[in-house]
């Protein structure tokens, strides 16, 4: 196994890109992360991890992180054939002081086995998630309503609806944190807003990959909740992204959630993969190098 770190994120696709788009889905997180990476590098504070492993000459495996974020990874191999060693010392050498991994979930526990003997400490499991793809709308009987996108004018209520978000499904997040997100993303033309007489769900776009693009920042209020609202919402935003000329959309669901799930599957969302997350590090530990 040989192990390569790229400092510049086109040198990494150039070695990668190929290998991840054999399964352009499952990799829309990473994928899409270093889009973003390339379109916007002044928005990332501190420099990401890139690397790749390779066995015979050939892509295996690929880890990528954008600080203080979760390190993502991906190997089309079998996760008891993996070994994990070479990037674990890695990132060791480095005191890259790791709040956790996500990936694919047998992958994930294989690495999280690796990290905790060399580090001597126990990681504990984060959120479950799976990773849904779709490629053509069934329609959800649509909810009265209009989608349109938000404006600078609706930053306030974007704000505070990306807060909410954020606890609801995350369990952290600030309000400060929300408008800065909120901001960007009104800015970029990514928020959309389901609206009656005034705007009662959200939804955006994220991530573009070369195929596919992603749905992410779902929300409706509770007031809202249980008249189809983010149905309409989701299956119109997906639709206008699919006219757009995006082959797919793939979103992230909680497993803990079995209402999304549910709603997601009807409007033409078919299952991928399975994500989870795997917890190392906590807040009060001290800031990384």
């Amino acid at each position: 196994m040989r192990l390569t770190t790229f400092q510049k994120v086109g040198q990494f696709l150039q070695k990668a890109q190929d290998y991840l788009e054999k399964s352009e889905a499952a990799n829309s997180l990473i994928l899409g992360v270093c889009q973003g990476l390339l379109e916007n590098p002044e928005r990332i504070k501190q420099p990401p991890y890139l690397a790749l492993l390779e066995l015979d000459g050939l892509p295996a495996a690929v880890a990528v992180r954008t600080p203080p974020n979760k390190l993502i990874i991906y190997s089309h191999l079998s996760a008891d054939t993996l070994d994990w060693s070479l990037l674990v010392k890695n990132l060791i050498e480095r005191q890259n002081m790791l709040p956790g991994v996500t990936g694919q979930a047998p992958l994930v526990e294989s690495f999280a086995a690796s990290w905790d003997i060399a580090k001597g400490v126990s990681h504990k499991p984060g959120l479950r998630l799976r990773v849904y793809e779709l490629t053509h709308v069934i329609s959800p009987g649509y909810s009265p309503g209009i989608l349109r996108l938000a404006i600078p004018s609706d930053m306030e209520l974007v704000s505070r609806w990306v807060h909410a978000f954020q606890i609801e499904a995350l369990g952290e997040g600030s309000l400060d944190q929300a408008r800065e997100t909120a901001r960007l993303r009104i800015q970029d033309g990514d928020i959309f807003l389901w609206q009656i007489r005034q705007p009662v769900s959200m939804a955006a776009k994220a991530r573009p990959t070369r195929h596919g693009v992603t749905v992410n920042e779902v929300y409706t209020p509770p007031e809202y909740r249980g008249k189809g609202y983010a149905s309409s919402c989701v299956a119109s935003l997906s639709q206008y992204l699919l006219n757009s000329g995006w082959k797919f959309c793939t979103l992230f669901t909680d497993m803990s959630n079995p209402t999304s799930n549910s709603i997601y599957q009807k409007i033409g969302y078919q299952p991928v993969c399975d994500f989870n997350e795997a917890i190392f590090y906590h807040k009060n530990l001290p800031e990384e190098q």
